[in-house]
């Protein structure tokens, strides 16, 4: 009789839960290693004692073919992916190149090695002088093409200048402590302090709502204001970074016009260019409008030419070309460097409307217009009470830190100054240093030789000489420190020609105002209006050139008849 367990069914699945669990294959894998296999079989073996040997029999076939077939399965696949060639990895991106544009790069050294080793050294030049003029146009050139950030490239030539023993160490960052220069820099800090109490949004705001129905009404807006503040702000550094670079900002930003950035076209590059050389014209048309203008009086004083009644006298000869080339600028602006946004109807409108939900004036506001206005008084009647300009400035910057309208962090994240600091400073030092070692004297006198050795008319010669005196300015970072260089030895050169003495000094005298707006170095409110960073430099350099070709056509065309009818010659 047999025993009720073999009459079981033969279907593993009615076995008991214990071994059905043992004998079925894993579902999560069909993958079956050796060991497990054993373990299987060892299984199996248990099983076979509770079943005949026919049932083990067929149960042990399952499982070893079930094995064989995931072997086979497995081998195979890995087969299959052998046969199959595996597709080349996607190529890793290069880095692109973060040092200089190899090009430009070449062609500015290649000024400088030319000058340097290839062009015969006047017998009147020293050999440091020579070298360094070497230097100092290379610099100049790689400002223009770029090869490097302005700031990285001015480091590269007064590295240069160092490591080839050209200047000394203290000579070479003797600009680091320059007044001028630190002026500049703390009017960034200004500029900053209008942004973050919201006091230069507030005046655009104004701004617009009073001259905002285009562009071109926002440009004449400024530039009156330039002219109306600068007889009593005798410093165009001050001007341009207290007052009116602040504004420009907050005029640009709300219209959605970023610095270093392709939006910079909409507004900002033409206020800032429009401003920038509104400046030449307002400080040529009030002695006070610039420190260098009375220097230049002293210098012809020296040299026997006497102008009488100064201060009424030069506005007199000034006042109709200057006032002419104010009128002037936008327009002629308007047309080399068009802004993206020309007309908006409705920006007073909206303009009504901001001012209204900005509230009334805030503490920080009122303390930032205070410090300003305290500033602003120092810069016009410091002189008197022996507080230079820079000094003004830096009382107003520690108001500000005091009262936390700004704080250490905002002057060091302002990179615009500190980079300005580093490139300006060069680029004066050299320039400073060429007149020390003679260089522009050697200039100056053969431009005397050769005025001589033609027998000009002094019409002639004043065209020439004015000429020269305008165009060597692309060798200075300084206004003040082209008259100290030059001017008595043009003036000279002038009386020496037969041109009548108060025209030859006011002429010089007005173009030294003039030629502040050449080129982002030629002054220190170029440098704080580059700084903005909303005009790139090779823009600098054509619109200025451009800009001064207008203002002399416009200077010589109206000035010479206005000269006349007044009795200078």
């Amino acid at each position: 009789m047999e025993s009720s367990i073999l009459k079981a069914p033969r279907d593993p699945s009615s076995f008991p839960a214990s071994l059905s669990h043992r004998l079925r294959p894993h579902a999560s894998s069909r993958l079956v290693s050796p060991s497990q296999a054993v373990a299987g079989f060892k299984s199996l073996s248990l099983a076979s004692s509770l079943f005949t040997a026919r049932d083990a029999n067929l149960l042990l076939t399952q499982k070893k073919r079930e094995f064989l077939s995931t072997t086979w399965h497995i081998s195979a696949s890995a087969a299959g992916a052998a046969a199959v060639p595996s597709s080349p990895a996607a190529p890793v991106p290069r880095k692109p190149w973060q040092g200089a544009k190899p090009l430009t790069f070449a062609l500015s050294v290649a000024v400088g090695v030319i000058l340097r080793f290839f062009v015969p050294k006047p017998a009147a030049v020293s050999m440091q002088a020579w070298q360094l003029l070497a230097i100092f146009l290379s610099t100049i050139t790689g400002l223009v093409l770029s090869p490097l950030p302005v700031g990285a490239w001015a480091f590269l030539g007064l590295t240069t200048s160092i490591v080839s023993g050209t200047l000394p160490f203290a000579s070479a960052f003797s600009a680091f402590t320059n007044e001028v220069i630190w002026l500049i820099v703390i009017s960034f800090f200004f500029a900053r302090g209008f942004v973050k109490t919201g006091l230069g949004d507030r005046i655009a705001t104004v701004f617009v709502k009073l001259l905002g129905k285009s562009t071109l009404g926002l440009s004449y807006g400024l530039t009156l204001s330039e002219a109306l503040i600068a007889p009593a702000m005798p410093s165009t550094t001050a001007r341009a970074g207290g007052v009116f670079l602040p504004i420009i900002q907050s005029l640009s930003l709300s219209a959605g016009s970023k610095p270093r950035d392709a939006s910079s076209k909409k507004l900002g590059s033409y206020l800032i260019q429009t401003q920038f050389q509104a400046a030449g014209n307002s400080s040529a048309l009030f002695l006070t409008a610039a420190a260098q203008n009375l220097l230049c009086l002293k210098l012809a004083e020296s040299l026997g030419v006497i102008v009488s009644n100064p201060w009424i006298t030069w506005f007199k000869a000034a006042s109709v070309p200057a006032i002419a080339g104010l009128l002037a600028t936008p327009l002629i602006l308007y047309k080399l460097s068009p802004p993206e946004i020309k007309d908006t109807p409705d920006a007073p409108a909206i303009a009504e409307k901001k001012l209204q939900a900005m509230g009334p004036v805030t503490k920080n506001e009122w303390v930032m217009m205070a410090t300003m206005l305290l500033a602003v008084a120092l810069w016009v009647c410091g002189d008197k009470i022996g507080i230079p300009s820079v000094v003004a400035a830096m009382l107003g910057l520690s108001v500000l830190l005091v009262l936390g309208v700004l704080d250490w962090d905002d002057c060091l994240s302002e990179k615009s100054a500190w980079d300005t600091l580093a490139w300006f400073a060069v680029l004066v030092g050299m320039a400073g240093q060429l007149t020390s070692l003679g260089i522009v004297q050697w200039m100056s006198d053969s431009v005397a030789k050769a005025l001589f050795s033609l027998s000009l008319s002094w019409p002639a010669a004043l065209g020439i000489l004015q000429a020269s005196y305008f165009l060597i300015h692309y060798l200075f970072a300084s206004q003040t420190g082209h008259v100290g260089a030059l001017y008595s030895a043009f003036l000279a050169m002038h009386i020496a020609a037969g041109v009548p003495g108060v025209l030859a000094a006011l002429a010089l005298a007005y173009n030294t105002n003039l030629f502040g707006a050449l080129t982002h170095y030629s002054s220190g409110q170029a440098a704080v209006y580059y700084g903005a960073g909303y005009v790139e430099l090779p823009e600098i350099f054509k619109t200025g050139f451009l800009c001064a070709i207008c203002n002399c056509v416009l200077w010589v065309a109206v000035g010479l008849v206005w000269w006349k009818v007044i009795g200078l010659y």
